[in-house]
Protein backbone atom coordinates (compact mmCIF):
# COMPACT_ATOMS: atom_id res chain seq x y z
CA UNK A 1 0.00 0.00 0.00
CA UNK A 2 2.91 2.36 0.83
CA UNK A 3 4.47 1.99 -2.89
CA UNK A 4 0.44 2.47 -4.29
CA UNK A 5 0.90 5.91 -1.76
CA UNK A 6 3.84 6.64 -3.71
CA UNK A 7 2.92 5.70 -7.26
CA UNK A 8 0.17 8.31 -6.51
CA UNK A 9 1.63 10.98 -5.28
CA UNK A 10 4.12 11.11 -7.87
CA UNK A 11 1.42 10.92 -10.75
CA UNK A 12 0.06 14.29 -8.76
CA UNK A 13 3.24 15.60 -9.50
CA UNK A 14 3.39 14.60 -12.78
CA UNK A 15 -0.19 16.21 -13.28
CA UNK A 16 1.01 19.42 -11.64
CA UNK A 17 3.91 19.87 -13.98
CA UNK A 18 1.43 19.22 -16.55
CA UNK A 19 -0.69 22.20 -14.95
CA UNK A 20 1.95 24.42 -15.57
CA UNK A 21 1.81 23.73 -19.29
CA UNK A 22 -1.80 24.08 -19.45
CA UNK A 23 -1.68 27.74 -17.86
CA UNK A 24 1.24 28.82 -20.04
CA UNK A 25 -0.11 27.39 -22.84
CA UNK A 26 -3.67 28.71 -22.17
CA UNK A 27 -1.73 32.01 -21.59
CA UNK A 28 -0.29 32.73 -25.27
CA UNK A 29 -3.86 31.01 -26.68
CA UNK A 30 -5.50 33.12 -28.98
CA UNK A 31 -8.63 31.93 -28.08
CA UNK A 32 -11.30 33.87 -25.62
CA UNK A 33 -9.67 33.01 -22.10
CA UNK A 34 -12.89 30.73 -20.68
CA UNK A 35 -11.36 28.36 -24.00
CA UNK A 36 -8.24 28.96 -23.31
CA UNK A 37 -7.60 27.76 -19.95
CA UNK A 38 -10.76 25.09 -19.96
CA UNK A 39 -7.79 22.48 -19.91
CA UNK A 40 -5.79 24.03 -17.26
CA UNK A 41 -9.56 24.24 -14.87
CA UNK A 42 -10.59 20.52 -15.94
CA UNK A 43 -6.94 19.08 -14.98
CA UNK A 44 -7.15 21.58 -11.72
CA UNK A 45 -10.11 19.74 -10.65
CA UNK A 46 -8.48 16.24 -11.37
CA UNK A 47 -5.83 17.15 -8.81
CA UNK A 48 -7.78 18.25 -6.12
CA UNK A 49 -9.50 14.92 -6.51
CA UNK A 50 -6.65 13.12 -6.60
CA UNK A 51 -4.71 14.92 -3.73
CA UNK A 52 -7.63 14.23 -1.38
CA UNK A 53 -7.55 10.43 -2.10
CA UNK A 54 -3.80 10.72 -1.49
CA UNK A 55 -4.45 11.72 1.79
CA UNK A 56 -6.83 9.07 2.20
CA UNK A 57 -4.69 6.30 0.58
CA UNK A 58 -1.95 7.82 3.00
CA UNK A 59 -3.56 7.33 6.11
CA UNK A 60 -4.56 4.13 5.27
CA UNK A 61 -1.47 3.09 3.78
CA UNK A 62 -0.29 4.08 7.61
CA UNK A 63 2.27 5.94 6.53
CA UNK A 64 3.69 8.46 9.41
CA UNK A 65 1.70 11.12 10.72
CA UNK A 66 3.80 14.38 9.45
CA UNK A 67 3.81 12.86 6.17
CA UNK A 68 0.10 11.99 5.81
CA UNK A 69 -0.64 15.62 7.29
CA UNK A 70 2.05 17.41 4.27
CA UNK A 71 0.11 15.18 1.61
CA UNK A 72 -3.13 16.77 3.90
CA UNK A 73 -1.06 20.06 3.16
CA UNK A 74 -0.97 20.14 -0.17
CA UNK A 75 -4.44 19.00 -0.67
CA UNK A 76 -5.27 22.48 1.15
CA UNK A 77 -3.10 24.61 -1.12
CA UNK A 78 -5.20 22.62 -4.10
CA UNK A 79 -8.27 23.77 -2.54
CA UNK A 80 -7.09 27.38 -2.27
CA UNK A 81 -6.54 27.82 -5.70
CA UNK A 82 -9.95 27.95 -6.48
CA UNK A 83 -10.31 30.55 -4.15
CA UNK A 84 -7.80 33.13 -4.98
CA UNK A 85 -9.15 32.53 -8.13
CA UNK A 86 -12.61 33.88 -7.06
CA UNK A 87 -11.33 36.42 -4.55
CA UNK A 88 -9.75 37.73 -7.89
CA UNK A 89 -12.37 37.79 -10.15
CA UNK A 90 -14.43 39.60 -7.55
CA UNK A 91 -12.61 42.30 -7.82
CA UNK A 92 -13.85 42.54 -11.38
CA UNK A 93 -12.06 41.79 -14.46
CA UNK A 94 -8.91 44.19 -15.30
CA UNK A 95 -8.42 45.31 -11.89
CA UNK A 96 -5.11 45.88 -10.37
CA UNK A 97 -6.24 44.44 -7.06
CA UNK A 98 -7.92 41.32 -9.10
CA UNK A 99 -4.75 40.99 -11.11
CA UNK A 100 -2.07 41.12 -7.69
CA UNK A 101 -3.97 38.53 -5.85
CA UNK A 102 -4.86 36.15 -9.12
CA UNK A 103 -0.80 36.59 -9.03
CA UNK A 104 -0.89 34.13 -5.55
CA UNK A 105 -2.08 32.02 -8.05
CA UNK A 106 0.87 31.09 -9.50
CA UNK A 107 2.85 31.21 -6.38
CA UNK A 108 0.57 28.74 -4.89
CA UNK A 109 1.01 26.34 -7.53
CA UNK A 110 4.66 26.72 -6.93
CA UNK A 111 4.53 26.03 -3.01
CA UNK A 112 2.03 22.86 -4.02
CA UNK A 113 4.77 21.46 -6.62
CA UNK A 114 6.99 22.24 -3.69
CA UNK A 115 4.87 20.31 -0.82
CA UNK A 116 4.13 17.41 -3.24
CA UNK A 117 7.74 16.63 -4.31
CA UNK A 118 8.49 16.47 -0.46
CA UNK A 119 6.02 13.61 -0.47
CA UNK A 120 7.21 12.31 -3.24
CA UNK A 121 10.61 12.02 -2.12
CA UNK A 122 9.67 11.03 1.32
CA UNK A 123 6.95 8.72 0.38
CA UNK A 124 9.38 6.58 -2.42
CA UNK A 125 12.13 6.59 0.62
CA UNK A 126 9.00 4.83 2.87
CA UNK A 127 8.32 2.58 0.81
CA UNK A 128 11.18 1.57 -0.70
CA UNK A 129 13.40 1.21 2.48
CA UNK A 130 10.65 -1.00 3.82
CA UNK A 131 11.40 -3.26 0.19
CA UNK A 132 15.12 -3.35 0.66
CA UNK A 133 14.99 -4.35 4.62
CA UNK A 134 12.82 -7.67 3.43
CA UNK A 135 15.28 -8.10 1.21
CA UNK A 136 18.10 -8.19 3.12
CA UNK A 137 16.39 -10.04 5.85
CA UNK A 138 15.35 -12.86 3.87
Amino acid sequence: MKKFFAGLASLLLLAEVVQFYLAASGAFDTAPREDAFSPHRALGYVILLVAVVSVVVAALARVPGRLIGTMGLAAGLVLMQSLIFEIAKSFGEGSEAGHLIFGLHAVNGLAILGVTLRVVLQSRQLAWQRAEFRATRS
